[in-house]
C-alpha cells in the first residue's frame, strides 16, 4: 500500500519514514531518506527555479520501509551517479526559455555551448573562497548558464538560503536572490546530465527509483517538473538521495568542501517545510570569479 506524502517542490525530506533501497515506490523531489514530508524546490527550494511554486508528483512510500534513522551505511546501498557518456559534438545548441520576469535583470545566455573541458569558478563568501569545477562534458547548457549568470552578477549578494544536514540529504541550496528559494533568472532550460542518460535506462527497467548523488557534487535546482532548471543550485556536502531528476554539472573541490563541512556544524534554524532551514552560520556569496 501507498501513502500519499503532503506535496512540495525540491529536493528534502521528511524525517519520520525512510525509503528501502530495494523499493520499487515512486518518490518525489525530496532527499528519498526520509520520505514524509519535505522538499525543496526552489522550494527544495521552496519554489522553483522561475520563481512559481509547483505541485510535483505525490511522494509514496512502502508498508515493507524500514522505520530506522538513515545512516551512512544505509545510504551506501544506493547506485551512485553513473559513467558519463560522452556527447559527440563539439559545441551544443542550448535552448533558454523566457518564463517570468527575472529576480534580477540578466540577458539570456548565449545558445552556443562547449562540451570540452571544465571552467574552474572560485565563489568568495562569507566563510571562505569556495571552489567549483564545472564540467562542460556533462551538462554544457548548465555550465554555460551558470557561467553567463555569475559573469553578469546574478550571484553576488546572493546567500546560500538554505541547509539540510541530515545523513542521506546534506547539501546547501543556493543561487536565489530572493532568499525564498522561488527567484530565478526569468528563463529555464532542459534537464541534462544524468536524467536524459537514465530515463532512457528507466524505458528498459534497469533504473531505480533512487540514486546518490555523491559528496562534492553540484547540482541544478528545479521547480519540481522537468526541464525547468533555472539560477538556483544545490552544494552536496554529503552523499544524497535524489530521485535522479537533478542535473549534476560540476563538483566541490576537497578544501571548499572542508569550509561548507565546518559552516555546516552549527546546523540551521529547522524553519523550511521542505526539511532543513536557513543556516545558523550564513554563506553568503560576495563575489565570482
Amino acid at each position: 500500500m501507498t501513502t500519499p506524502l503532503p506535496n512540495h517542490d525540491y529536493l528534502g525530506y521528511a524525517p519520520d519514514s525512510v525509503i528501502s533501497p530495494t523499493s520499487t515506490g515512486s518518490f518525489g523531489l525530496r532527499g528519498v531518506v526520509a520520505v514524509a514530508g519535505v522538499l525543496l524546490g526552489a522550494a527544495l527550494t521552496a519554489g522553483c527555479s522561475s520563481g512559481e511554486a509547483v505541485t510535483p508528483p505525490p511522494v509514496t512510500t512502502t508498508s515493507q520501509a524500514p522505520s530506522h534513522a538513515v545512516t551512512n551505511e544505509y545510504v551506501a546501498q544506493y547506485s551512485r551517479l553513473p559513467e558519463v557518456l560522452p556527447l559527440d559534438a563539439a559545441t551544443v545548441t542550448c535552448s533558454y526559455t523566457p518564463t517570468e520576469p527575472a529576480s534580477r535583470a540578466v540577458t539570456v545566455p548565449p545558445t552556443s555551448a562547449s562540451t570540452t573541458g571544465t571552467v574552474e569558478v572560485g565563489l568568495e563568501t562569507s566563510i571562505g573562497r569556495i571552489d567549483l569545477v564545472l564540467d562542460r562534458g556533462r551538462a554544457p547548457c548548465a555550465v554555460n548558464s551558470f557561467v553567463s549568470l555569475a559573469q553578469q552578477g546574478f550571484y553576488t549578494g546572493t546567500s546560500c538560503h538554505r541547509l539540510s544536514d541530515e545523513v542521506g540529504a546534506q547539501y546547501y541550496q543556493c543561487g536565489d536572490p530572493t532568499g525564498t528559494g522561488t527567484g530565478g533568472p526569468g528563463f529555464t532550460y532542459p534537464d541534462e546530465y544524468p536524467v536524459p542518460q537514465l530515463a532512457e535506462q528507466t524505458v528498459t527497467g534497469r533504473l531505480t527509483n533512487i540514486i546518490a548523488y555523491p559528496r562534492g557534487t553540484v547540482a541544478v535546482a528545479d521547480s519540481g517538473r522537468a526541464d525547468t532548471n533555472g539560477s538556483q543550485f544545490f552544494l552536496v556536502t554529503g552523499d544524497t538521495l535524489l530521485r535522479p531528476d537533478y542535473t549534476a554539472f560540476g563538483r566541490i573541490t576537497d578544501d571548499s568542501l572542508a569550509l561548507l563541512d565546518a559552516a555546516a556544524a552549527a546546523g540551521h534554524d529547522d524553519s523550511s517545510v521542505l526539511g532543513g532551514g536557513a543556516p545558523n552560520t550564513p554563506v553568503t556569496i560576495t563575489a565570482v570569479g
